[in-house]
């Protein structure tokens, strides 16, 4: 399989696990453990993903201050792009069997995903265009955060009063734009090489903003504290045994 195909590939497969989120809550409403350990796992992952290979690597590539510049651009980026949303984080309250209002949540937390899996995508593709293992370790931490997404996505809607084939159609666009950022980030870097140290350090900082203002947060909001920290911790410690077993 060529390159090409296989960035198509992972990035979908990243941006499907929103749908995989999706249907572990229509199988199952996940308890406060499973949120919390989840969650915590999937930040664990992006946190370690982020500084030991996206900025580490652009500090070998380049030097400290692209690497620096890279990483606080991305995360000014999704800070600016979070204000704009503006929106509603996961937060269930259960009204009944139909209530447009959640639904209505439902979609908006959709969007913002859809929204924010572009720049998940550019990191997946910047990651893939200097080395295949970065873009393949990329979507795994990705897709890990995915899921709890999906759920939060899934959890309104459902509750709201919509069936389980437009819940899991939501999820499904909202994570379908993931592929489209990658490929449009890996073509690109493929003709300015010169910028991928930069693009690395700017995923990194995409995920540390994501991880610290979303996922981190809402598992321990939603879930337990203690399993969230043991879950960040075995995230790590996952991601390093991936990265060792990836050479």
């Amino acid at each position: 399989m060529n390159q090409f195909l296989t960035l198509v590939l992972i990035s979908t497969m990243a941006g499907m696990a929103t749908v995989l989120g999706g249907l572990l809550v229509i199988l199952k409403r996940p308890g406060r453990r499973r949120i919390g350990l989840f969650g915590g796992f999937a930040g664990g992952v992006m946190l370690t993903v982020a500084f030991m290979n996206l900025v580490n690597e652009s500090i070998k590539e380049s030097n400290y201050l692209t690497a620096t510049i890279g990483f606080a651009i991305g995360a000014l980026f999704m800070f600016l792009l979070d204000i704009l949303l503006s929106h509603k984080h996961f937060e269930i309250k259960e009204k009944g069997l139909i209530n447009p209002h959640l639904v209505k949540i439902g979609i908006l937390i959709a969007i913002g995903i859809a929204l924010h899996n572009i720049p998940e995508g550019i990191a997946v593709g910047a990651g893939f265009a200097h080395l295949p293992k970065f873009g393949i370790l990329l979507a795994i931490a990705i897709g890990l955060h995915n899921i709890p997404e999906g759920i939060a996505t899934t959890m309104f809607i459902h509750s709201g009063g919509k069936c389980r084939k437009d819940c899991l159609k939501i999820t499904f666009l909202a994570g379908i734009v993931e592929p489209i950022g990658a490929i449009a980030a890996f073509l690109f870097l493929k003709q300015f090489t010169s910028l991928i140290p930069l693009s690395l350090a700017f995923a990194g900082g995409v995920m540390v903003f994501i991880t610290l203002d979303e996922i981190i947060p809402m598992a321990r909001k939603h879930g337990r504290a203690h399993l969230t920290s043991i879950g960040i911790i075995l995230g790590a410690i996952f991601m390093l045994i991936l990265n060792g077993i990836m050479g």
